[in-house]
């Protein structure tokens, strides 16, 4: 049985990919996070002994090689370190996006993987999903001839934006990663992935339009549970009140036991998202172009009400049109005029991504299939977000 050491005890860490290792045949024998209430929660939901709860990783580390891979879902800022010390250990690592903050440290994280025997996967779910499975098999059958774009959008939802880059852990870059690759990270891996080619080119333009002081509404209060306005869309009490206490987004308020109200009350969640201090764009624009001519725009916006990605392949031969989160994708044939409508399994966490990309990483350690995607691959996400960072702050044009 494959053993497996969880660095980062958060949503993701814990509640996602100990779940789905757990019930893909792997056992988790070691914790690690500083937060004793949310340890000793997870670890007796997941059977961890005390004596295997670390709170710092500097110590799980000092045991040696104990497992035979680690997660490490820390948060942004924590990323490379752990992961070079795992790397230089010869573990394999399933390593959170973003994995870096600073551009710099994307050679850092290869050069420490080309001095290993271990292998990095980077969380991109998106590729191990039903739904963008069957959009590449599209592609890759040669229906749409040439592909020349993409046109692809990431409607966050208004209320998901609130939480995550206005009260949540993502709300300042620093030490967040900047809003375009915290959040699309895995759109821009996507756009890599369908154009065949490492990018070459990135414009951008965005910036902070709604979630300022100067927006709030006349006598709006610091925190929810005490303002009198009545129609505000971004009321803590509605968004989590109406949600099913159980799962994401509630359970990150409630996490170590903390009750919902008591969350409201005091905690970051609670807070007017007017006053909330946030400093990431909650509207941008990218601009790619690929090496082999293929140009992609990604859009990525707040204001929308849904939370769901939406894409379209433009090809020489035909055209695809893709909603994800209704598993529809519609495929255009210039040549016969016909149109024919596919559907995919988009159930689970990611469209199924989260558990379809453990389901990789554990047939790679294995030994039953390669690492799901290399990780100077996955890194140019990394790279384009970075330039569009660049290009979005100072209006330039960024070659990579």
């Amino acid at each position: 049985m494959t053993t497996v050491a969880i660095l980062g005890c958060g949503n993701r860490g814990a509640d996602v990919y100990a779940r789905h290792l757990t019930g893909q045949g792997a056992r988790v024998t070691h914790l690690v996070d500083p937060r004793p209430a949310r340890l000793a929660e997870v670890a007796a939901r997941l059977g961890v002994p005390a004596k295997a709860c670390l709170a710092d990783w500097n110590a799980f580390f000092a045991l040696g090689r104990v497992v035979d891979a680690v997660v490490i879902a820390t948060p942004d800022d924590a990323h490379v370190e752990p992961c070079a010390r795992a790397l230089a250990l010869g573990y394999d690592v399933l390593l959170e996006k973003p994995v870096c903050l600073e551009e710099g440290e994307i050679a850092t994280l290869l050069a420490a993987e080309a001095a290993s025997t271990g292998r990095v996967t980077v969380c991109h779910v998106l590729r191990a999903t039903t739904f963008f499975r069957a959009v590449r098999a599209v592609l890759d059958s040669g229906r749409l001839g040439r592909l020349t774009g993409i046109q692809h959008a990431e409607n966050v939802a208004f209320w998901h934006y609130a939480h995550s880059y206005v009260r949540g852990n993502w709300r300042a870059s620093p030490p967040a990663a900047p809003f375009v690759l915290a959040k699309s990270g895995h759109d821009l891996d996507l756009l890599r992935w369908f154009a065949g080619a490492p990018p070459i080119r990135v414009s951008s333009e965005g910036r902070l339009n709604h979630f300022r002081p100067q927006e709030a509404p006349p006598g709006a209060s610091d925190r929810c549970v005490t303002c009198p306005v009545v129609d505000c869309p971004y009321d803590a009490r509605r968004i989590y009140g109406e949600r099913d206490p159980g799962v994401w987004p509630v359970t990150v308020l409630t996490a170590g036991g903390v009750s919902l109200a008591e969350a409201l009350e005091r905690g970051p969640y609670g807070r007017c998202v007017y006053m909330g201090g946030n400093d990431v764009v909650d509207h941008q624009v990218v601009t790619v172009v690929f090496e082999n001519g293929v140009t992609a725009g990604l859009t990525v916006s707040a204001f929308t009400h849904n939370n769901a990605r939406t894409l379209k392949l433009l090809g020489t031969h035909g055209e695809l049109r893709g909603h994800m989160e209704r598993g529809e994708i519609e495929v255009h044939d210039f040549r016969t005029g016909g149109v024919e409508r596919l559907t995919a399994n988009v159930a689970g966490n990611h469209g199924g991504g989260d558990a379809g990309l453990v389901a990789a990483w554990l047939a790679s350690l294995r030994g039953e299939a390669s690492v799901p995607i290399p990780l100077a691959e996955s890194l140019d996400s990394h790279r384009v977000a970075f330039a569009a960072e660049r290009a979005r702050r100072a209006g330039t044009v960024e070659r990579l």
